[in-house]
């Protein structure tokens, strides 16, 4: 463990970590962590990173280097903000189960999230709490009463149960998926007696096991109740004017029904909402490193598509009932907002950098972490085997008195890796699967470990050496929802009869925005047109 000074992690004590490179910081965040809980009944560390991507790698790594640790994730939507479309149900419902666990009481050692769900308002601890409901096997359950709960809490009615948010009523029986779970669970009643749970498989419909106790959690934000809907007609008149003729999400929203991206009008449905921060008041922060250039980049983009949103609706030129949003403030923290949460907290910053000027009353604590050595010569080097070059720093490493860990994306690559490492004289390779084994070889064997960091580390006494600093950057595909992300705005700055080329259809003339109505709501288009006339309706989420 990283030997911090008690101090660092004190109410209203500010701290900058410094020395700490990219593969070092879920080290120093899992002894961030084991420290905090040394102080002994107290929040977990909450620790805001800078976008999805580095949650999950520094999820993965704490799985290596602290894997005793419990820990909870809250991720932010999978939409743009003022999206037509409503975030995936899986991330909404981990959204939610983590929050519920935090409400039930639970005391990780730590809550992960992301600048974007930190800087984003959300259900508050009151109103969370009467959200979720929790079934027992052999107790007293009305099937119409769940049944009614599961509407409220965004789960569709189906004829047979297949993917997560569906439900199915057949008889006595209720099937359903909960988002999050591995498999579908039948409930099967006797009168108002809830007599078994049991999974099922959702293609062969079969079931097996039972379960004691099963816990919903909703599948969206928003609950669609009498209360809620009386509450969303009166908002929406006060905060944005009577509704335009035809207003689809109107309508649906006041006879009950649930509207794609109705999360996005949020605060239209409940007056007290809260953030991240409301449901752990007292947790010490961690940032990491460029969270200050994240934040700041996502109140940018909060604003750049509200203006599109705005511009848009003046100009008419989507020919649909127009989107009418809400003002940034009504869901997203404010610069004063972000302030304010973190005032009289413990708030460590982590930076890659030695300590610089700006760091008058704060604590400074180095790690003498530096980044490892990368092999991107030996690579391009004709006459250069990269791996000799790893086997003769390997050795000056142990040399040293280093431990040394050879860090790998999967069992298969750290088999393969393995295998050459030894071909090219590299002795005393073993493979490990925790950190707490590596120290036990400092100076004589070379740890080989599932540990999927983008870039190595070197400290005074470990030295960690990535894949990727051997091999070179993986190739990662990208997702139609990441390169989708900036089309609102960068579509509204295209002219009609600008030439555009579809990767499928080929040289087409851009016509403009058009809405398209499909399945009762409105999808942002790009109207192409092509020779003789053809008309491609391209929907803006599907790019």
């Amino acid at each position: 463990m990283i030997a911090f000074a008690d101090t660092i992690i004190e109410p209203g004590v500010q701290t900058e970590l410094t020395e700490v490179p990219d593969g070092l910081e879920p080290l120093a965040i899992a002894d961030l962590a084991r420290l905090n809980g040394q102080k002994g009944d107290t929040e977990p560390l909450l620790v805001v990173l800078r976008d999805g991507r580095r949650l999950q790698t520094v999820r993965d790594a704490l799985r290596f280097f602290a894997p005793e640790l419990a820990v909870i994730d809250i991720p932010a939507w999978d939409c743009m903000p003022y999206d037509r479309v409503s975030p995936n149900a899986d991330v909404t419902a981990r959204r939610l189960a983590g929050l519920f666990r935090l409400a039930a009481g639970e005391k990780p050692n730590m809550v992960l999230t992301t600048i974007a769900a930190a800087t984003q308002r959300l259900i508050a601890p009151q109103t969370l709490k009467a959200r979720g409901l929790a079934l027992r096997a052999s107790a007293v359950a009305q099937m119409d009463a769940i049944v009614a709960w599961l509407e409220e809490n965004g789960f569709s009615r189906e004829p047979t149960v297949r993917e997560a948010g569906q439900y199915a009523v057949r008889g006595g029986i209720l099937d359903l998926f909960v988002p999050g779970e591995e498999a579908p669970v039948r409930l099967d009643f006797f009168g108002d007696t809830l007599e078994t749970l049991r999974p099922f498989d959702p293609e062969t419909q079969t079931s097996s096991g039972r379960l004691e106790r099963l816990d919903l959690v909703p599948t969206s934000e928003v609950a669609l109740n009498p209360d809620s809907i009386r509450h969303f007609r009166q908002s929406y008149v006060r905060e944005i004017g009577v509704p335009a003729s035809g207003d689809p999400m109107y309508e649906a929203v006041s006879e009950g029904r649930r509207f794609p991206g109705v999360e996005h009008w949020l605060p239209l449905f409940d007056d007290r909402l809260g953030t991240l921060f409301d449901h752990l008041p007292h947790a010490p922060v961690v940032l990491d490193a460029l969270n200050h250039d994240a934040r700041l980049e996502r109140l940018k983009q909060v604003r750049d598509y509200y203006q599109a949103r705005v511009d848009a609706q003046e100009a008419n030129s989507f020919g649909a009932p127009p989107y009418r949003p809400l003002a940034p403030e009504r869901l997203y923290l404010t610069e004063d907002d972000w302030t304010a949460a973190l005032s009289g907290r413990s708030v460590t910053r982590l930076s890659p950098f030695a300590a610089a000027g700006g760091t008058e009353g704060k604590l400074v604590v180095s790690l003498g972490g530096r980044h490892g050595r990368t092999f991107a010569a030996e690579r391009e080097a004709r006459n250069s085997n990269v791996f000799d070059a790893v086997a003769t720093h390997v050795k000056a490493l142990h040399d040293a008195g280093k431990s040394v860990t050879i860090a790998c994306w999967s069992a298969g690559s750290r088999d393969r890796m393995a295998g050459v490492l030894a071909d090219h004289a590299v002795p005393n390779l073993r493979m490990v699967d925790r950190w707490a084994e590596v120290a036990g070889g400092r100076g004589v064997a070379t740890a080989l470990a599932i540990l999927p960091v983008e870039s190595g580390f070197e400290t005074e006494t470990d030295a960690v050496i990535a894949e990727q600093d051997i091999l070179g950057d993986r190739m990662i595909r990208a997702s139609a929802r990441k390169r989708g992300k900036d089309v609102l705005t960068e579509v509204t700055s295209l002219s009609a009869g600008d030439v555009v080329v579809h990767a499928d259809h080929g040289i087409g003339r851009f016509l403009g925005l058009k809405t398209i109505e499909a399945m009762g709501a409105p999808h942002d288009c790009l109207e192409l047109e092509y020779a003789g006339g053809d008309k491609l309706y391209l929907p803006v989420e599907n790019i």
